[in-house]
């Protein structure tokens, strides 16, 4: 049904609800958001931060100027109590030791978030790479150089090389349990002498982290549908509006997150303005949220899993907007396309490739990052419960992807504005009358999504 109706639609003229739609969302809007959200002012929006609220707060106030609803407890916040965790540096040691030689850790090369007190002798290091197993690596200090994804199960405490430490606090969600803290270290000389002295051990005494609690916020705002039967029926639109923060030492120390994920966050805030401003309301209920906590571990969008403002089993389909401003992907030129992660694991995608044709947008099956880059966005945590959920994306890596050089200068604005009218015209489409999107039975890659969908629409 979704595929004939927009197979129609190609063939003939837009109405004008969809041409309003397409017409309100331009560029020098575009522009306008994303240079105060990504700006200094924001210090990298981490979470928790000044930052982040004013960030809230603005986005808040655009929902407002479009007339969504305010449907979180507080207005347009959804507002959850984390535990802000910092590190406690008072008696702080820490030294790599192998063949009469040691390395000192100081204070200002650490960020460390111990929960207990550590208090290590002489423990042996395993430095890690892809084909360490979770045999190896249990119930011992490990010691990460690269990026990837390790089997680290069980390792009593991981350690991991990083440029940039953070200058500020996490956070742990006290309803998800525990998760794996962060415990970065800044010592570019380390590597080297791991890997040049195996059997290397390591020494620590430091204090647990401390802990407070500490209250943030997604943002939402719904757009109501109009039709009576259709309007307890939901499709989402959202983004993540948290980044990195800062960090402790360089010139540029603000992680500004212009393309991740200021270009997901306004791009999100436009589109409610264009379809707010629509004389004739799509059939279905609309939500417009932006999540907290993305980079600390899709903490925003879990908790709204857990603490749905509407009800998940009326929830139709999530599409989330990650990275969608910088067309410099580093696989090549991204001008005029968008990936959809999951390409293959529901209808949703389809119905985007469709909307993709009639603003001029490929939106194509990136075979290398699709189905690998699904779970690494908040489209996940709305999929885990059964809505079919994607994120779309310009270009999956860039030069200055989680770098403080990721500034809202070097978005390709006009591309964004294109993207966003893909997205505007097959958002409508989803809340139209069509039937809801599926996920795909015969992808095996999609079973686990199918069968929670099952246990949503018993």
């Amino acid at each position: 049904m979704h595929i004939l109706f927009l197979t129609l639609l190609l063939t003939a003229d837009l109405t004008p609800q969809q041409q309003s739609a397409m017409d309100h969302i331009t560029a020098q809007s575009l522009r306008g958001h994303l240079s105060f959200i990504a700006s200094d002012a924001l210090e990298g929006r981490a979470t928790p931060s000044r930052g982040l609220d004013l960030a809230a707060e603005y986005i808040a106030a655009q929902f407002r100027r479009a007339g969504l609803e305010p449907v979180g407890d507080d207005g347009y916040f959804q507002t959850a109590t984390l535990l802000q965790r910092e590190p406690n540096w008072e008696g702080f040691e820490m030294t790599f030791s192998a063949g009469g030689k040691t390395l000192r850790i100081e204070k200002s090369e650490a960020y460390l978030l111990p929960d207990a007190a550590l208090n290590v002798k002489d423990a042996d290091v395993i430095v890690a790479d892809q084909n360490t197993t979770a045999d190896q690596v249990k119930g011992k200090i490990v010691f990460v150089a690269g990026r990837g994804r390790l089997n680290l199960t069980g390792s009593a405490l991981v350690l991991s090389a990083s440029a940039n430490l953070p200058a500020g606090p996490q956070v742990r969600d006290p309803e998800a349990g525990a998760g794996r803290a962060m415990n970065a270290i800044n010592k570019p000389e380390l590597a080297a002498f791991l890997k040049d002295n195996p059997g290397a051990t390591v020494s620590i005494h430091m204090a647990a982290a401390t802990e407070r609690p500490v209250k943030v916020h997604n943002v939402v705002g719904l757009l109501r549908g109009s039709d009576p039967k259709l309007n307890d029926t939901y499709v989402l639109l959202t983004a993540h509006y948290d980044h990195l923060g800062t960090v402790t030492k360089g010139d540029d120390r603000i992680f500004n997150g212009a393309n991740d994920d200021g270009s997901g966050t306004v791009s999100v805030v436009e589109i409610a303005s264009a379809l707010g401003a629509l004389k004739e309301r799509p059939k279905r209920s609309i939500l417009f949220m932006t999540f907290f906590g993305e980079e600390r571990g899709l903490v925003g969008s879990r908790y709204y899993g857990r603490h749905p403002i509407e009800p998940l089993e009326k929830t139709i389909a999530d599409l989330n907007l990650e990275q969608v401003g910088r067309t410099d992907a580093s696989d090549g030129p991204q001008i005029g396309t968008a990936s959809i992660t999951g390409f293959d694991f529901s209808e949703l995608p389809g119905i985007l490739a469709e909307g993709g044709k009639i603003a001029g947008v490929r939106v194509y099956k990136n075979e290398e990052a699709s189905d690998a880059y699904f779970g690494r966005s908040d489209n996940q945590a709305l999929a885990d419960v059964g809505i079919p959920a994607h994120t779309l994306c310009v270009a999956f890596d860039y030069p200055d992807y989680h770098k403080v050089s990721d500034h809202w200068e070097k978005v390709d604005y006009e591309n964004m504005a294109k993207v966003d009218r893909a997205v505007a015209l097959a958002l409508l489409q989803v809340a139209s009358e069509a039937a809801p999107p599926k996920w795909n039975e015969s992808n095996p890659k999609a079973k686990k999504y199918v069968d929670a969908a099952k246990k949503l629409h018993p």
